[in-house]
């Protein structure tokens, strides 16, 4: 959280609007070919020329998406952004430009938004992006944040969610959990603070959850790896809301079955020792945590012999018919069905997304 100091503060009022937007995206400098007008009047104007764009939308409000006692401002713009490049990169497409709009109460002075924005200028020169507009207004609830990211493939690599077969294989990169395991730390020390604002805790052998949960980094390499290699995925999804719930969106989408492989769940070491010490169940975690930023997609049966062997990359099940259904297939050999019990945006009262909140 920024520290309230007075000798630091600049009021919002004091720029207004329009210097409020000039001041924070002064910084932003085009540097994309297909940026023909970025920041400065009333509209965008870009030009892909031939190839398909893609556009998406996330929209992060405080006390529901994130929680500012633990969230830097920094790492939150850049969270923000990553978000949706995720979107984009699970198209099986290229991230070019951003928009931004904010709705802040005065309870932020202008240096808070600075933070935010360096988080997002960051990211914009890490990704390779423009940020080519947005707004700013004002709130009466605390902050709220909406990115909206534009991307580019070429037709014929565009990527849907209902393309799988039956038989095909279902790969995911990296490891999952960590996310979620990150946030029940930070949510832990939270507490722990209002009984004792004087402790400090030590949070070193965290740093890799805690990473995942404040900075993930969306998986821009993954599409220009599977070009390399020679393989198009026959279906895509980004993992924001659980791997259970991103599993069951392929098989609806495609009208499919699965069986997911307990087994081959990819998990850190790092969770699985902090998943005991919660006494959680890490292949539940994985399942359910979400905010993994991953990417899970299919491929047919003979781009395996491709994929084999590739750190990034892991297949834990194939995908079945409609009528064998959706399962889990536990270490014991046991089915089990799968069940979505990840994030739901439209359940915010509930036990589990109260344990879930972004």
């Amino acid at each position: 959280m920024f520290k309230d100091n007075e000798a630091m503060r600049t009021n919002l009022s004091e720029l207004g609007e329009f210097g409020l937007i000039d001041h924070l995206t002064k910084s932003f400098e085009p540097k994309i070919s297909s940026t023909v007008k970025a920041i400065g009047d009333d509209a965008a104007v870009m030009d892909f020329q031939s190839k398909q764009t893609l556009v998406t939308t996330d929209l992060l409000i405080e006390g529901v998406h994130f929680d500012l006692a633990y969230m830097p401002l920094k790492h939150l713009g850049y969270k923000a952004v990553m978000v949706n490049l995720s979107d984009v990169y699970a198209m099986n497409g290229t991230a070019t430009q951003i928009t931004v709009s904010v709705a802040v109460s005065n309870r932020f002075p202008v240096e808070a938004l600075e933070e935010l924005y360096a988080g997002i200028d960051l990211a914009s020169k890490l990704y390779n992006i423009d940020v080519v507009g947005g707004d700013t207004t004002s709130s009466t609830s605390g902050l709220l944040i909406s990115v909206t990211a534009l991307g580019v493939a070429e037709k014929e690599d565009v990527v849907y969610r209902d393309g799988a077969k039956s038989n095909e294989l279902l790969v995911v990169t990296g490891d999952l959990g960590a996310a979620y395991m990150g946030l029940q730390i930070l949510e832990r020390e939270k507490q722990v603070f209002k009984a004792n604002p004087n402790s400090q805790p030590d949070l070193d052998k965290y740093t890799y959850l805690i990473e995942r949960q404040l900075k993930p980094e969306a998986r821009k390499d993954i599409p220009p790896l599977l070009k390399k290699l020679g393989v198009k995925p026959t279906s895509m999804i980004d993992i924001s809301d659980g791997l259970s719930s991103e599993v069951i969106h392929l098989c609806k989408n495609s009208q499919l079955g699965v069986n997911l492989y307990e087994d081959k769940i990819p998990l850190d070491p790092a969770v699985i020792n902090v998943c005991e010490e919660f006494e959680l169940d890490s292949t539940t975690i994985a399942l359910s945590g979400g905010e993994d930023y991953e990417l899970l997609f299919t491929i047919t049966q003979d781009d395996f012999e491709k994929i084999k062997g590739n750190p990034n990359l892991t297949v834990i099940g194939h995908m079945a018919e409609e009528n064998e259904g959706m399962h889990l297939i536990t270490r014991a050999n046991t089915k089990i069905p799968l069940i979505a019990r990840g994030w739901n945006a439209m359940n915010a009262d509930d036990e589990e997304s109260e344990e879930k909140k972004d």
